[in-house]
């Protein structure tokens, strides 16, 4: 772990949690560095519900993105940065205004190009899931 890492400055209180981030109402709940995980809660408001009155499936990719980015970003150095290069979801169930819980990990992190796995639950059933892949760059 770097403590001078954009993700544990925010973490510590140093940074600003990033806007998106805010928007959707994230909580970082647990982080293992070593096995490259996290685990996080979002709380879907109103405002991102479709016509049908589930939550819109962008703001589920947006959470799913938000999960797995920063599992793999607690494990990066100071200057460094990640940003998605693809990003594919499945949505298995409706979601609904209320909380939700992301868990992310790191599937294989080569020189740059890493690859990313996560989930999105809510009240115990699978809503989403997704896999990403990420470059590593400095800033």
């Amino acid at each position: 772990m770097d403590s001078k890492a954009f993700f544990w400055k925010v973490q510590e209180g140093h940074l600003p949690t990033p806007k998106a981030a805010e928007t959707l109402g994230i909580k970082i709940l647990n982080v293992d560095v070593n096995e490259g995980s996290i685990e996080v809660s979002f709380e879907a408001i109103e405002a991102f519900t479709n016509p049908a009155g589930n939550v819109q499936g962008g703001f589920l990719a947006a959470m799913l993105d938000d999960t797995m980015g920063p599992a793999l970003a607690a494990t990066l150095k100071e200057g460094e940065f990640a940003p998605t290069l693809s990003l594919n979801v499945n949505f298995h169930a409706p979601a609904k205004i209320g909380g939700l819980i992301g868990r992310g990990r790191v599937v294989r992190r080569g020189g740059q190009v890493c690859f990313l796995s996560g989930e999105l639950e809510q009240a115990g059933q699978v809503i989403a899931t997704a896999t990403a892949a990420a470059l590593v760059r400095k800033l």
